[in-house]
């Protein structure tokens, strides 16, 4: 089998990786593909195109009301005072009926405004000081980091505090309005400073940082996996859909990476560890920064074993095998949050982007793993995912001297369970054929009794007449011998 052959389900072009616009940016499979900057425009577009519809239908709705209302009020005259009370009642449902189709298609912005004056009453807790340490503290460094600005470190400071307090107001928003809200405010910052303040490019990044670990520091608990969404649910399908791959080995997804070797070793146990690390970061930069470190040991791993640079065909299935091996939890609510509110930026270009889009190519792919992608025929892979069965490990007399004990007896062990389990199963499909055929025979034999029972009925016979002497009926007979008698023997 051909190289090629062999990577037919896991290669993934580099071109594919980009925007489908053909903007030279990374695209999202959260974003349809688009990069930031296209689904932004392309979310605005439809976005506009249904405000249209819906203004176009909430004005027609209420052309029509007021014409049937005033059609109704010219062709009767004056009424009595009950049709005045129905005519005051229809006036108002008519009024609350137009009211709320506006309302229903206005702008996310006027949703919940009511509720906003009555909570306005009362200062938001989001923007009060926190107790939590890693609140203070990241509050103490963005203030030190500010002060170095001088007068736009201010006007900094000042948009950000107005943007949490409005933010607090928007929680009943949808969590992508939420996120929509947040890029408009990243690339209002970002434009005003190198317009306004004359910021160099590579510091406005450093700022944007900046601004947003302080800001999702504390909306992290409100807009991570919120309920309104089914990040919990992907959370949970790709959970269980990793655990029902646990088989998969590295030859399976042509993995160039020898964990005999304990440099090896060392690198994919320090890239399982950054991906899990993941889950326990707040902040969207620092989630992202655990990507690229994981890659970074990833790409030495097959560097050592290979003893020359990886490509990138080889990176992609061994971050799915990373994956697999490390299951890293809510997997998919960490892609979700960093997509949303991660400085869009940072996902369209760079180190950061490329890796982040690899990672989500990996999960797409294990969502759709199937036979072929493994070069497996479907009844094996079809066993292997029941669990009746697993693929055959290492043979122990293919270990180098240098391999470790511990890994030789486990793998023992697990060949020995796997026998055991062969064993168990032919045995219960042995027991099963036996009891089977004692069913069957028991059933033949039963048929059998039956059928001579009806073939040959039992008849029950008075019994004969008993004779006075057993030579009674010989009266023709008088030829015959006297009968012995006993003698004595005198000896």
């Amino acid at each position: 089998m051909s190289l090629k052959s062999e990577r037919r389900g896991i290669h993934v072009d580099q071109s594919e990786l980009l925007c489908k616009k053909g903007c030279g940016y990374y695209g999202n499979p959260a974003w349809q593909g688009f990069c930031s900057k296209c689904w932004r425009e392309e979310y605005h577009k439809v976005w506009q195109k249904r405000m249209e519809e819906d203004w176009e239908l909430a004005e027609r709705l209420q052309r029509e009301e007021e014409e049937a209302f005033a059609s109704s009020q010219s062709s009767q005259g004056a009424q009595s005072l009950t049709f005045s009370k129905f005519e005051e009642k229809k006036t108002n449902e008519k009024t609350r009926k137009v009211t709320t189709v506006k309302k229903f298609f206005s702008a996310s912005s006027r949703v919940g405004a009511k509720k906003e004056i009555q909570e306005a009453k009362a200062p938001s807790p989001s923007i009060n000081r926190q107790t939590s340490i890693e609140t203070d503290r990241v509050s103490k460094e963005f203030i030190e980091f500010l002060k170095t600005f001088h007068k736009t470190g201010q006007e900094i400071y000042k948009q950000t505090k107005l943007f949490l307090e409005a933010m607090h107001y928007k929680r009943v928003l949808s969590i992508e309005e939420q996120s929509e809200c947040t890029q408009d405010f990243y690339q209002n910052v970002a434009e005003r400073m190198q317009t306004r303040g004359k910021v160099p490019p590579e510091r406005v990044e450093k700022i944007m940082d900046q601004i947003e670990k302080y800001i999702m520091t504390r909306l992290c608990k409100y807009v991570f996996c919120p309920e309104t969404t089914d990040d919990e649910k992907k959370d949970l399908a790709i959970q269980k859909r990793i655990r029902a791959l646990h088989w998969v080995t590295p030859q399976m997804l042509c993995v160039p990476v020898n964990e005999e070797i304990p440099e090896v070793s060392d690198m994919v146990v320090k890239a399982i560890s950054d991906i899990i690390e993941m889950d326990s970061k707040r902040v969207p930069r620092d989630k992202l920064a655990c990507i690229p470190k994981c890659s970074k040991h990833i790409f030495n791993a097959i560097k050592i074993t290979k003893n020359e640079p990886a490509s990138a065909d080889d990176f992609l299935p061994t971050l799915i095998y990373i994956v697999l091996k490390g299951h890293p939890p809510r997997l998919q609510s960490n892609i979700q949050y960093t997509t949303r509110f991660r400085n869009p930026s940072r996902l369209m270009t760079g180190e950061d982007g490329y890796y982040f889009t690899n990672l989500c190519c990996a999960v797409a792919f294990i969502e759709k793993l199937d036979a072929q992608s493994l070069n497996l025929s479907q009844e094996d892979f079809d066993r292997y995912m029941s669990g009746q069965t697993s693929p055959r490990k290492q043979e122990s007399e293919s270990w180098s001297p240098d391999a470790c004990l511990g890994v030789k007896q486990m793998y023992k062990n697990l060949d020995l369970l796997s026998q055991l389990n062969e064993r168990q199963e032919r045995i219960m499909i042995e027991a099963k054929k036996l009891e089977k055929d004692l069913i069957d025979w028991t059933d033949g034999i039963t048929t059998e009794v039956q059928d001579i029972v009806e073939k040959y009925p039992l008849e029950i016979r008075p019994p004969n007449q008993s004779v006075a002497a057993i030579d009674s009926e010989n009266v023709e007979n008088d030829k015959l011998p006297p009968p012995l008698q006993p003698q004595v023997y005198a000896g």
